[in-house]
Formats: structure tokens, C-alpha cells, sequence
């Protein structure tokens, strides 16, 4: 097994991967189960708390030829996006000094969902049950038009850990999942025992559903619906105390969810109930090339107070 030091910053597929879902009922805990957080009440960063030093060690030591390997999409005004969002860059050439040397200088203006677009981290401000956020923090108390006064990203810090890709694809001999196949606990576990691995708490745990070969190629379809994580799996996985979940798709969960009365229950599952961390529109194709499924996973959010 190669393992390598990582970093997050076409064609038709022929096989796919489709299974009747089957329709989770899944009803929000109460504030009385999930709360306070196994930190404290006070607790802002949730699974960011599991990086210890024996954590960020065990991760270094996965670090073999010490190859980076970009798990991060560019950003363009031609990749996918959901809906209205928008991504705008303009270059602005600044007035040049009248010195000998004749030095020139340009600036760029960007107008655009930062946090919505490309590939991207939730934090526990994107998602409530009701009012409540994680740690039973009250949306209408920390959400100020200029920002949250708790869980800013800010509070998370630098991530570095254990990454595990898991290739339900290449469990099932396909290129790519269908478009709203629901991933079961069973092929988690299936996933890890074919790739001989097993999850360690604090842990990234990185999905793949093959669905990054439409970033760029179908962009249109890659939004439309998605393959993902099932109720049952998401509760299963949660319980495995990964730091982060992540996956290629856009939203890590099947999309829309096989119960029609859920909207999006993972997010709230991962983000408020337990405080990890989701990354969507990871880059994997990279990964799967070179064979690699463990791996030290680096990321760094950008430090946007609130």
C-alpha cells in the first residue's frame, strides 16, 4: 500500500451501481439526548477536539514519499454550481509607481458564495435541527447579520489526521454509483474489509461514489441528485467518532433522501448531533489512480471569523 502525504486546498462511465433505497425513518434527537456536547457546553469545535498529538503522529507516520496529492478542486467560473450561486473574479491592474524599475501590480476583486461553492467544508453553523444548532447553541441568539458569534469557523482550527478512502465503487465493480444510490453500513464495512483497513477515532473518513468523473463533464446531472450516505450509515459512521466525513459528491448523503419527508437528515446527523465535519466535491480521481486509501489528510480552513 502506498501511503502518502495529502493535502486539500472526461469520458461516459459504463458501469454503474443502482439498488433500490429504501425509505430510513429518522426523527431528530432531542436537546435532553444530544446535549451538552461530550465537551462541554461551552464546546465550539466539536471532532476538532479528537486532534491530539498522538492523532496528528499517527497521521506523520503514514507519510512515506512524501507526495502531495490535491484533494481540492480549482475554482472557476465554469464548475458545477447549485442553483443561483455565482463565482466572479476580476482582475484589476493597479496604477504603476513612476520608480526606475518600473514594477507592475495587479489586484483581483471576487464576488461569490464562498462557502457554498467548489470544494467545500461544513461547519456547524450551515445546519440546525429547528433553533438548534450544535451544542444546543439557539440559531436566533448567535446568528447576527454580520456573522455567528459561536461556531464560526474560526473556533475548528488546522485539521491533520488519519486520512481512510473508501471506494464503494470498486466494492460494487463499477466506475461510478447511481445517481441516487443510498450507501449502506454494509458496504462500509464491506469497503473496509476488501481494502484490509479499519477506522480509528478521529479519523477522515473520505467516500468515494465515483461521481467526481462528472466535475467538469455534466456538470448539470452532478447537481441534480446524488449518491450517498443512508441514514443507517451515517448513524453507523457517526458512531466511529470520525474529525471529518467527506466524499466526492456535493452533499455526502444520497440526494434527494428516499424518504420524501427528510430533507438532508446526514447533515444533521454529522453536523449537529455529533460535530463532525463534512468536506463535499473532494477530488479523488488522483487517489484512485495511484491505489492510495490511507493517508496523512491536511486541511486548513480559511480563518473567516463567524
Amino acid at each position: 500500500m502506498l501511503h502518502v502525504f495529502v493535502a486539500v486546498s472526461a469520458l461516459l462511465v459504463l458501469g454503474f451501481a443502482n439498488a433500490p433505497a429504501k425509505a430510513q425513518s429518522w426523527q431528530p434527537p432531542s436537546d435532553a439526548q444530544r446535549c451538552p456536547s461530550r465537551w462541554g457546553p461551552e464546546d465550539e469545535r466539536g471532532a476538532a477536539n479528537l486532534m491530539g498529538p498522538e492523532v496528528v503522529l499517527r497521521a506523520a507516520q503514514l507519510i512515506r514519499s512524501g507526495e502531495v496529492i490535491e484533494m481540492g478542486h480549482p475554482m472557476h467560473a465554469a464548475m458545477p454550481f447549485y442553483g443561483d450561486r455565482i463565482f466572479n473574479l476580476q482582475v484589476k491592474r493597479t496604477r504603476w509607481p513612476a520608480g526606475s524599475n518600473t514594477r507592475g501590480s495587479s489586484e483581483e476583486i471576487i464576488t461569490t458564495e464562498l462557502g457554498q461553492i467548489g470544494t467545500q467544508i461544513d461547519g456547524f453553523g450551515h445546519q440546525s435541527i429547528g433553533n438548534d444548532h450544535y451544542n444546543c447553541f439557539q440559531m436566533d441568539e448567535i446568528v447576527t447579520r454580520t456573522g455567528f458569534t459561536k461556531l464560526g469557523m474560526e473556533n475548528s482550527g488546522g485539521f491533520f489526521t488519519r486520512g481512510v478512502l473508501l471506494d464503494i465503487p470498486g466494492l460494487k465493480g463499477v466506475d461510478m454509483l447511481g445517481d441516487q444510490y443510498e450507501i449502506t453500513t454494509q458496504d462500509l464495512q464491506d469497503a473496509l474489509e476488501r481494502q484490509n483497513l479499519t477506522l480509528e477515532e478521529g479519523d477522515a473518513v473520505i467516500v468515494n461514489t465515483g461521481f467526481w468523473r462528472l466535475w467538469g463533464v455534466d456538470n448539470a446531472r452532478y447537481y441534480r441528485t446524488q449518491p450517498g450516505l443512508g441514514v443507517e450509515a451515517a448513524e453507523w459512521l457517526a458512531a466511529q467518532n470520525p474529525m471529518i466525513v467527506g466524499s466526492d459528491s456535493c452533499c455526502v448523503e444520497v440526494n434527494p433522501n428516499p424518504d420524501p419527508n427528510l430533507s438532508s437528515p446526514v447533515h444533521q446527523i454529522m453536523l449537529v448531533e455529533h460535530g463532525i465535519y463534512l468536506i463535499e466535491s473532494l477530488k479523488l480521481d488522483e487517489l484512485l489512480e495511484k491505489s492510495v486509501d490511507e493517508f496523512a489528510f491536511i486541511v486548513q480552513p480559511l480563518k473567516l471569523t463567524g
